[in-house]
């Protein structure tokens, strides 16, 4: 009996989809796999009758866009207006709010713990009322699209596993990530293109940004993100080489293929079964890739909009751009990390300086998207890992000071795709230390992104040493109240 757990991709009697169909009907499954189904099916075509496909229900996003913060934002100088910490601002934080609760490596030895105000001005915006710091005036200009979440929290502390926790859903890496599921369980729509991409912005200080953070763990390897570099060959080792031309190199992957099948023929191999489409997919992208990569195309009304870094490669404008050109060529998971928010010292100018860079470039995905009617199925996705501390680490003086990280309160955003507009959810202490009202875990906002795909997050499992794993592991559920 299949366990009701499994998607239905793990065949119960250890055949490979590929050799299933070769093998049935004296292979006229096959034939008729090629003919019925649509690229735009992906990996939604079952192995066998009755097993599960996705997405299960209508979905309401389409795609994901999801622009990483890596750092950890300070959510009370950009969100989270918290009056109190002006007023008290020196004074030590009240033990009855902190609570013994654990600190960083960074803060165990403070003799004291002094509150720290935000220096910056708040008011609110659009219809909504939506607050937002005068570091966000573009943000600020889109409050009636955004659905704002104050009150994540993460049992991460630190930035390889709250990164990691953000990604996988688990602290440990080697699990897969987001959009490697969501590869998995819903597909390509775009045969041309890998279905989740990875763009990281060029320059920048704080944490390093490792491959593992767009990896498919134990999923197989087709599913991991490939990294869009801001170089002339956008796809590393994507081009032949020298002397090679593209049609050799199309009879090199013929005659591979035709090897690979001979043995797949004697003895199912997903890796081999892997490696087949692999080689299929890049030789698709020697042409789908420069196109999506050439922006000479677009109008100057649309540069202008995303700010003058958006012609400088591998800035974050540029990444911002290039997401909405990938997005149109229907890449359905599009991940964009930038980095440098972490600022235990020095943060009102190091925060002046992310702000500028992310700022404008952010709130111009949004209204580009939206001209092109393409904000309704795309959901895009603002936030880090954790937030920063109400209290002063290290020196504070009149000018200047720093913040720890802190996992118990966060702000993320989120526009389009399903997700209610111009709406905050939940409620966070006086102090900006801990949740009062409606508190959402990384699991539980796991499980609504996947439900916007229209996918169960109890369903998509995989079966990896005797166990079914999920991206939300035993927890999350869906938060209703954010979805329009």
């Amino acid at each position: 009996m299949k366990n009701p757990l499994c998607t239905g991709f793990e065949n119960p009697i250890g055949q490979s989809r590929r050799n299933f169909l070769k093998s049935f009907g004296m292979g006229l499954g096959g034939l008729a796999l090629a003919d019925m189904i649509q690229p735009a099916l992906g990996a939604n075509a079952p192995a066998m009758p009755g097993m599960r496909m996705f997405p299960e229900f209508a979905p309401k996003a389409k795609r994901v866009i999801y622009l990483f913060q890596s750092g950890g934002p300070s959510q009370m100088d950009l969100f989270d207006h918290k009056p109190r910490l002006n007023k008290e601002h020196g004074q030590e934080l009240p033990e009855s709010v902190r609570k013994g609760q654990r600190l960083t490596g960074m803060s165990t030895n403070q003799a004291s713990f002094p509150l720290a105000g935000s220096p910056f001005e708040f008011s609110q915006h659009g219809e909504s009322g939506a607050t937002f710091s005068e570091l966000l005036p573009h943000t600020a200009s889109v409050a009636d699209e955004l659905c704002i979440i104050k009150t994540m929290y993460t049992e991460a502390i630190n930035h390889g596993p709250g990164v990691t926790m953000m990604q996988t859903g688990s602290q440990f890496p080697g699990r897969p990530t987001f959009g490697s599921w969501g590869s998995y369980g819903l597909g390509s729509i775009n045969e041309n293109l890998p279905a989740y991409v990875v763009l990281v912005t060029k320059e920048g200080g704080g944490q390093p940004i490792t491959s593992r953070y767009w990896g498919s763990g134990f999923l197989p390897g087709k599913h991991d993100g490939v990294l869009f570099t801001p170089s002339k060959d956008a796809v590393l080792y994507l081009n032949s080489p020298e002397g090679v031309s593209r049609e050799g190199r199309g009879k090199v992957i013929k005659a591979l293929e035709e090897l690979h099948e001979l043995q797949l023929a004697q003895s199912a191999d997903p890796v081999l079964e892997n490696q087949i489409a692999q080689y299929e997919m890049a030789y698709r992208m020697q042409s789908s890739v420069p196109d999506v990569t050439d922006m000479s195309d677009e109008p100057k009304s649309v540069l202008k909009m995303y700010g003058d870094d958006v012609k400088i490669p591998g800035t974050y404008a540029y990444n911002c751009l290039m997401a909405r050109r990938l997005a149109e060529k229907d890449v359905r998971f599009i991940q964009l990390f930038h980095r440098d928010w972490d600022a235990h010292a020095g943060l009102p100018g190091a925060i002046k300086t992310q702000c500028k860079l992310t700022d404008q470039a952010s709130a111009a995905l949004i209204k580009d998207l939206k001209q092109r009617g393409m904000l309704e199925d795309t959901l895009v996705v603002w936030g880090g890992e954790f937030g920063r501390t109400n209290y002063c680490q290290g020196k504070m003086t009149e000018n200047s000071f720093g913040r720890d990280h802190h996992p118990r309160c966060f702000t993320m955003w989120m526009a389009g795709g399903g997700t209610k507009p111009g709406y905050t959810h939940g409620i966070t202490d006086e102090y900006c230390y801990n949740i009062e009202k409606d508190p959402v875990h990384v699991h539980d906002f796991h499980a609504t992104l996947m439900h916007l795909l229209g996918i169960n997050h109890e369903h998509l499992t995989y079966k990896y040493q005797g166990r079914h794993f999920r991206l939300t592991d035993v927890h999350g559920k869906v938060i209703k109240e954010i979805l329009s």
